[in-house]
């Protein structure tokens, strides 16, 4: 397995040319910050995560988290309760939230570029700042002061992390059909009970607490999600000076085993088992499922992140592996000589689509947080509301896609390392099992193509995906001027357009008639809009990399593969579009065409 190589110039190349940096640090609320520190800050961290937190990747997959049946605890492996400590102590987790309670005020961009690092050095060790994340994002918004200032302050550095509780044995993605209760007290708190089943880093030797948000039903609650409220239960409970009380009434009783992300404890979380664990009622009853949705986009953005980072990090294991490892003779080569199988035209073939594909999932990935930003804080609310709606319509591509195109990345790996690729001592296994649960996490990615047709092609009476389609058409005549280098990818683009736009037309009149024809071609019509999405952005990548060399700056070699990856991907990715004509417009009826009955015959 070879080292990680943090991909700063990719990275940056893609904050100086496809998003708009110096406009994000004038808004109000950033401008204490500016590109060169960004950047400054993001090679610091670049730096400790190599050092740090990459090295602990293959120990973590061979060690794992354990738990202690007999005190219910768990154990992470070694190195990573030091290395958690130097995160804590280094701030690195308080960068990009809110100065008010103690975080550094950076922009959500900037903490996805940090995200893409740590993912990519550690997916397992990432998993517990990235749900504390989440757990802080939810507070900020609707806890209470008193909440924000016990519990925010304390996940924002990192000493306390925080775990989501929605899932229980019979309530997967119909998160409605929770049944863990909570029962209101006479001081205002409520008792919890109740079993909640894969929570990431529910238990773990990290941090002195860990701030669980559980959502549960009140005994008068309504059916269904209308009726789920959502409460803080934290490990141990906090005293009125901030110091560590009585241990709560809660315990993880076992962690799953699992295919890959193996050092991040998956926990059965038991609530409630010695008279009921003291909750602190989130807002207001009822009102949980709302909450949890206003952090939903940036959730599944760090899920899709996941996808591009286990990606790069895929790449590189292959990439060197594919010009050390000598195997037959290459066109050309002398007689007698064995060449390094990168110069054998399929080997090249599967590392060029690995690297076309990590470009466009970045590429997406950071135009999402970039928007996210400016949906919050830009002046103007005509672009704020513009972006926000941006934000809603490509997050299941920037969810779905991404995670799918991960895994397909990283069993490309396994495949340019031959028969070695499929022994884990290589080391590259991991990253197929790692990838695999990004598909999973965050609502299916079956989910995610439903969520596209059925609540984000309808939004404003279909203006939204209207005018995302007429934004694409408008970079037509920029690339109409690039010159010969980018001919194939302007033509490829228009006519992958064209076919978007005719599908989504089909989709949203047929969705109308008949709900199922629109819903069985879901899946494959959001991969038509992914590979849209991101043949838009690679052209733009190209567009920024041909103006810099017409202007003599940058690294020319850099920018000159810059040109080559995104022609790869529209003339040979791209044109995957035309195919999936067929299943997006088939309709149910085939999908129905006989009963479950018949499925085994």
């Amino acid at each position: 397995m070879a080292e990680y190589r943090p991909p700063l110039r990719d990275i940056e190349f893609v904050l100086d040319h496809l998003v708009d940096l110096d406009e994000l640090t004038q808004f109000d609320e950033y401008k204490h910050t500016d590109p060169d520190t960004m950047k400054g800050v993001l090679g610091e961290y670049a730096r400790f995560v190599a050092e740090q937190i990459a090295p602990l990747n293959r120990i973590g997959d061979l060690q794992g988290s354990v738990h202690d049946p007999a005190t219910n605890s768990v154990t992470t492996p070694e190195g990573f309760v030091a290395a958690y400590r130097r995160y804590v102590e280094a701030g690195w987790g308080a960068v990009p939230f809110d100065p008010n309670y103690g975080g550094g005020g950076f922009p959500w961009l900037m903490g996805i570029a940090m995200q893409e690092l740590i993912s990519s050095a550690n997916l397992s060790f990432s998993m517990c700042p990235l749900l504390t994340q989440g757990a802080i994002d939810l507070l900020v918004h609707h806890g209470s002061e008193e909440q924000k200032e016990v519990y925010v302050r304390k996940m924002i550095t990192g000493e306390w992390t925080g775990t989501m509780n929605l899932t229980e044995p019979q309530a997967g993605s119909d998160v409605g059909a929770v049944h863990t209760r909570a029962v209101k007290q006479e001081d205002g708190t409520y008792r919890i009970t109740g079993t909640k089943i894969f929570i990431t880093y529910g238990e773990h030797d990290l941090a002195e607490n860990i701030v669980h948000l559980v959502l549960a039903r009140t005994p008068d609650a309504p059916p269904g999600t209308k009726g789920i409220s959502c409460f803080i239960v934290p490990k141990f409970l906090v005293n009125d000076d901030g110091s560590l009380g009585d241990r709560n009434d809660v315990q993880c009783v076992s962690i799953e085993h699992k295919m890959g992300i193996k050092a991040s404890p998956t926990c059965v979380m038991s609530y409630g088992d010695n008279g009921g664990a003291v909750g602190y009622l989130i807002g207001e009853e009822n009102q949980g499922m709302r909450y949890m949705f206003t952090m939903m986009n940036n959730a599944r953005l760090s899920v899709g992140l996941e996808g591009l980072a286990i990606a790069e990090r895929a790449y590189q294991d292959a990439l060197e592996y594919a010009q050390e490892r000598k195997q037959g003779r290459a066109i050309g080569a002398p007689p007698g000589e064995q060449s390094p199988i990168i110069e054998h035209p399929d080997v090249r073939r599967m590392l060029m689509t690995m690297k076309a594909y990590i470009e466009a999932m970045r590429a997406i990935i950071y135009m999402q947080a970039e928007s996210i930003d400016f949906s919050l804080y830009h002046p103007d609310p005509e672009i704020r509301e513009h972006r926000k709606f941006l934000v809603d319509l490509l997050t299941p591509i920037a969810k779905a896609w991404c995670t799918d195109t991960g895994i397909e990345v990283t069993s490309l790996a396994v495949q340019v390392y031959g028969g070695m690729g499929y022994i884990e001592e290589s080391g590259v296994p991991q990253h197929y099992r790692d990838a695999r649960i990004t598909a999973i996490y965050e609502g299916t990615n079956g989910i995610q193509a439903i969520d596209l047709v059925g609540r984000k092609l309808p939004m404003q009476g279909g203006d939204v995906v209207t005018d995302f389609l007429a934004m694409i058409a408008m970079l037509d005549p920029a690339l109409l001027r690039g010159g010969e280098d980018l001919v194939s990818i302007r033509s490829n683009l228009a006519d992958a357009l064209t076919t978007l736009a005719d599908t989504t037309n089909w989709i949203m009149t047929h969705g109308t008639e008949d709900p199922r024809d629109a819903l069985a071609g879901a899946t494959p019509y959001l991969r038509m809009f992914s590979l849209v999405t991101a043949g838009w952005l690679m052209a733009k990548s190209a567009l920024a990399a041909k103006r810099l060399l017409e202007s003599g700056k940058g690294d020319e070699a850099l920018l000159q593969s810059k040109i080559a990856t995104a022609r790869f991907f529209c003339e040979q990715i791209l044109p995957q579009v035309q195919g999936l004509v067929a299943p997006v417009t088939a309709g149910a009826d085939d999908l129905y065409a006989f009963g479950p009955e018949l499925f085994s015959h």
